[in-house]
Formats: structure tokens, sequence, C-alpha cells
């Protein structure tokens, strides 16, 4: 089973809780759909994001499909937290990146997207409220190629996409026309290198599109290498309802067991 932690972005008001609700319903993590203006969203639990409805701090949920165990960390859309998204970063396998169907590519999309290329995340697109009027699929799926990258491609249109993905890396190109084939484990290869960057249309509300992102997520989804010894990375503290403090933290390596002594590199870079 694939072991990742995936975290999942947008401009504010682009659906981003909403698909986070809708992933966490489909494999059964949650028996009922929350919503933000019912102020019932299961992964915004603070009072003051109930009250705003917008996400203020990150959180995270686990959920399970036959071949995926996912942590999904879901971040801020607001530009004036997007420090508190920003600290995620480096912790994730990849990235979801939600766009607004009626509002397509904004400029705080443009920011999350370059911060995802300055931590080479490899991103998956799903772009939500398609149901809505003024929501165009080509105008869309061309602003994303123009304003983003044009290896996004659209995974749910069913076309013929072979000679396209072939398209993104000259090494593939080569095989496919030898070959006239493009496999799954190609498609892995140019998301990893952030060379190819799968789009998905639908209505996260409505749970249209929903399902066939989370196979989209499940088939072409890669786990990172790493090393037999312990490793870890720090990337949010807070404090419980007792007022104790919590460390949240990623392995990347090894295994770590209760009371054992580790050593950390601080911000400075030196060993402690």
């Amino acid at each position: 089973m694939k072991e990742l932690v995936v975290g999942i972005m947008a401009h504010v008001d682009a659906g981003k809780t909403t698909l986070s609700e809708a992933l966490l319903y489909h494999t059964g993590a949650i028996r009922k759909l929350g919503r933000v203006d019912h102020r019932d969203a299961f992964l915004d639990t603070h009072s003051l994001e109930r009250e705003r409805g917008i996400t203020i701090f990150s959180k995270q949920a686990r959920l399970t499909t036959d071949t995926l165990a996912l942590t999904l960390v879901d971040t801020p859309g607001h530009a004036d937290f997007a420090a508190e998204m920003e600290r995620v970063l480096p912790v994730l396998d990849c990235a979801i990146l939600v766009i607004s169907g009626t509002d397509g590519v904004q400029a705080h999309t443009e920011t999350v997207w370059r911060l995802l290329e300055r931590y080479g995340v490899p991103v998956f697109l799903f772009v939500n409220k398609m149901d809505l009027p003024g929501a165009d699929r080509a105008a869309l799926l061309a602003g994303l190629q123009r304003d983003l990258s044009e290896n996004c491609l659209d995974f749910s249109s069913g076309e013929d996409l072979t000679e396209a993905l072939a398209m993104c890396d000259e090494a593939l190109l080569e095989r496919y026309m030898e070959t006239g084939a493009v496999t799954d484990g190609d498609i892995r290869g140019l998301i990893s290198e952030r060379k190819l960057f799968p789009c998905w249309f639908g209505a996260a509300l409505k749970l249209e599109g929903t399902a066939e992102f989370l196979a989209g997520l499940e088939r072409f989804t890669s786990v990172p290498e790493y090393p037999a010894e312990f490793g870890a990375r720090v990337y949010k503290i807070a404090r419980d309802d007792q007022g104790s403090r919590l460390t949240y933290l990623k392995l990347t390596g090894g295994t770590l067991k209760v009371r054992a002594p580790i050593a950390y590199t601080d911000r400075n870079g030196a060993r402690v």
C-alpha cells in the first residue's frame, strides 16, 4: 500500500475544504458531508474558522483506499495565512491544487504555484464548481496552460492523451516514437519530475468528478524512496486542550519509539 502525505491548497473560496470533505467521505473516513457555510466541516474545527468560514490553521486527516494510505493536510487559502500554508510544503509527497471553475487562476493561485515549484512538489489539479454558470471547461484549461504550465492536461476528458503525454519529455517522446505506448509508470515519472500536471474537472459539493479524481491519485502518485535510518521533519507546533505542546512531524525514514533519544538540526543548521 502506498503511504503518502498530500497537501491540499487553493486560492480562497475555490472549494478546497469541500473537496477535502468529499475525499474523506468517499473513503469512509467520515459518514456525513460537512459544509463550510454550515460551519460543520470536518477539518475546520477552530471557532475562528467556523465563525469566518475560512481555513486559518493547517489540519490533517487520514484516509485509506485499497491501495493508498493518505495523510491529507488541509491548508489555508487566504493570502493573509500563506505562511501557515508554506510551512507544510517541505513535508509533502505531492499537492492537490484546487481551482475555482468560475474564477480560474487567481493571483494567489500563481503565488502557491511558485511556492510548489520552489519546493519541488508534484501537483495534481482539481477544477471545482463546474456545475455553476460561467464555468467553461475549454477556457479554464487554456488558462491553466497559459498561466501555470503548458503541461496541464485534462485527465477527465476521456480523450486519448498518449501523444500529448509523450510530448512532455524528450526521452519519453523517443520511446513513444519506437513503441507507440506511454505506460502508467511513465506518467508517474513525469508527475514526480514536475513535467506533467494532471487535471480533473468536477463539483466537489455534489460529489461530481471527485471519485474519479481519487482514483487518479491512487493510480498516478509515486512514493519517494527514504533511507533506512531514522529521520523526520517538523512542520507544525500546537497545543492540545490541556495546554500540552504538540509537535507534528513527518517521518522520512526508519522508526521512532517511545522515549527514544533523538538529535535535531535547528533553523541555523546546527546539530543539537
